[in-house]
């Protein structure tokens, strides 16, 4: 199975753990968790599965672990992923 690809910007420490559309053309997640010893990477991860309705271990970061811009791999069908995302960002 394909797996969806997805872009991410981070913005760690912050209130509340959310989506908050896009940034630079890629999906912004605000996160709770301190950039430190990978908390706000496996947050990041926890929100978007909950977003996308998946588990967290169906989410996996595989570029960016040390930097605000992310990429995300995750177990759906790309067409599945784009048709998610795009509910997710709707205004």
């Amino acid at each position: 199975m394909e797996r969806f690809l997805l872009d991410v910007h981070v913005r760690p420490a912050g209130r509340a753990d959310r989506i908050e559309g896009f940034h630079d053309g890629v999906l912004a997640v605000r996160v709770r968790a301190a950039p430190e010893a990978g908390r706000a990477n496996r947050a990041v991860c926890r929100v978007v599965a909950d977003a996308f309705g998946l588990r967290p271990r169906q989410v996996e970061l595989v570029a960016g672990a040390k930097s605000r811009r992310k990429t995300l791999r995750l177990e759906l069908p790309p067409t599945e992923g784009k048709d998610r995302l795009s509910r997710l960002v709707e205004p």
